[in-house]
């Protein structure tokens, strides 16, 4: 199966980290990345995966529910009941706020017809473990869960040298960490370049998306027994990796 995961830029002029990987049985691979700038290049570079006759998981660090005209979510103030402490809450969303993410969500539910009439494990026709295919998804949280820091990692704000260090202490976890939480993750020539990279605003988002394809790679792996949902399918959710069932 394939799972994409999307750092979506809110913003019409900004480029989106894109990340796939392929999944086989146990074992996982990172196929390709991208930086595609706007919505049809965006499109054009999932494009051929939505051909594909084997299921396709898309983690979008993005709403994918929104229907409330202002103000914030239900799960927006969750999410900050649970992770504000760390730093970890996520901005109020509302309609007026992300034109471009609703819009961008309901094209990708376009490019795959076959994944919303398909039945897959553990759910009903366009859900994997309870959830739909196209699942929101937060990678400060994610983090914040999987590796059980007492605050999120800083390398979003800071002056350029403060963003570099603590980027670094990301890729750092990501590689030693990760290979604990994610033993069927295969070594590659990608995988090893994005997680050497200084950092820049592009290495960044693309390390963004790659924590959002192992956010529903850990939902895979555990038939959903160790992913929370927080909120609900109607007025928006956010799917949370935990480590405990």
């Amino acid at each position: 199966m394939w799972i994409v995961g999307i750092d979506l830029a809110w913003g019409e002029k900004k480029a989106d980290g894109v990340c796939v990987l392929k999944v086989r049985g146990k074992k996982a691979c990172l196929e390709t990345m991208a930086y595609p700038q706007g919505d049809d290049a965006l499109l054009k570079v999932i494009d051929p995966f939505a051909g594909s006759p084997e299921p396709v998981i898309v983690a979008l660090d993005a709403p994918v529910v929104c229907i409330n005209e202002g103000g914030s979510r239900p799960v927006d103030r969750e999410m900050h009941r649970l992770f504000g402490k760390q730093h970890a809450g996520c901005h109020p969303v509302n309609k007026r706020l992300c034109p471009r993410a609703l819009r961008v969500a309901a094209r990708i539910q376009q490019c795959y017809p076959q994944s919303s009439g398909k039945r897959p494990p553990g759910g009903k026709a366009g859900e994997v473990y309870g959830v739909p295919w196209l699942m929101e998804v937060y990678p400060h949280a994610a983090l914040v869960s999987l590796f059980s820091l007492e605050r999120i990692i800083k390398y979003k704000r800071g002056s350029v040298a403060e963003r570099k260090v603590e980027f670094r202490r990301l890729q750092s976890l990501l590689r030693e960490q990760g290979r604990c939480l994610f033993p069927g993750l295969e070594a590659s020539g990608i995988l090893d370049r994005l997680l050497e990279r200084t950092w820049s605003k592009e290495v960044e988002d693309r390390t963004d998306a790659f924590i959002c394809s192992l956010i529903g790679l850990w939902h895979w792996n555990h038939r959903g027994r160790k992913s929370r949902v927080v909120g609900d399918l109607e007025t928006g959710f956010i799917l949370v990796p935990v480590l405990e069932r």
